[in-house]
């Protein structure tokens, strides 16, 4: 069995479908014009969690499929672009923390998986933490945050509350990982404080 401790892997953004793809490279075309830079590879972030009982993924996926909810470990949802649009299973996302599950596409992933810590306790605080990630609404920028909620956001968060230092983690060469540091902030700031747009 795999030492106990967290490992987080960087998954192409849109790996092994188009549509996401796309999207995404149309997105950072808008955002490095508006920044003033060039376009950079957009990163999807997803997380396993060793302890001794077993090896868990943890991972914020949409869309949501058809039932099943429990054998994947769901553990939140929340809405896309909307409270009112996440009325509709369509649009709404879950956070997962699946036993023995499976990080779709990844084959894909660089520069994984990296290890952010042997800590058995923290992987435990994390696993715990799934439960308590705030269903904010994926897409839009809660309260001050300079960037999206999203997949991204939630890791950060789990990470920091968790108690990893997530100071020198970066994306891979050429790559970021959007809503990040909003994740990060959140994470810092007392959830009272979070503005729940």
């Amino acid at each position: 069995m795999t030492k106990p401790g967290i490992d987080l892997y960087w998954l192409p953004l849109g790996a092994g479908g188009h549509f996401v793809h796309f999207n995404g490279k149309v997105y950072e075309s808008i955002v490095a014009r508006r920044d003033h830079r060039a376009p950079l590879d957009l990163f999807h972030t997803a997380l396993e969690v060793t302890v001794p009982e077993g090896r868990f993924v943890i991972e914020n996926a949409w869309p949501i499929p058809d039932g099943g909810g429990e054998e994947r470990g769901v553990t939140v949802q929340g809405p896309v672009w909307s409270r009112r649009l996440g009325l509709l299973r369509a649009l709404r996302y879950e956070v997962r923390c699946w036993r023995s599950g499976v990080i779709p596409d990844s084959a894909e992933a660089i520069d994984s998986p990296e290890r952010v810590s042997d800590d058995e306790a923290a992987a435990r605080r994390i696993l715990e933490l799934t439960s308590d990630v705030p269903a904010l609404v994926w897409g839009r920028r809660p309260g001050r945050a300079t960037e999206m909620w999203n997949s991204n956001s939630v890791i950060a968060w789990l990470l920091v509350r968790g108690g990893i230092n997530v100071e020198n983690i970066r994306p891979p060469a050429g790559g970021r990982a959007p809503g990040w540091s909003t994740g990060v902030a959140l994470a810092q700031t007392s959830f009272a404080q979070v503005h729940m747009s």
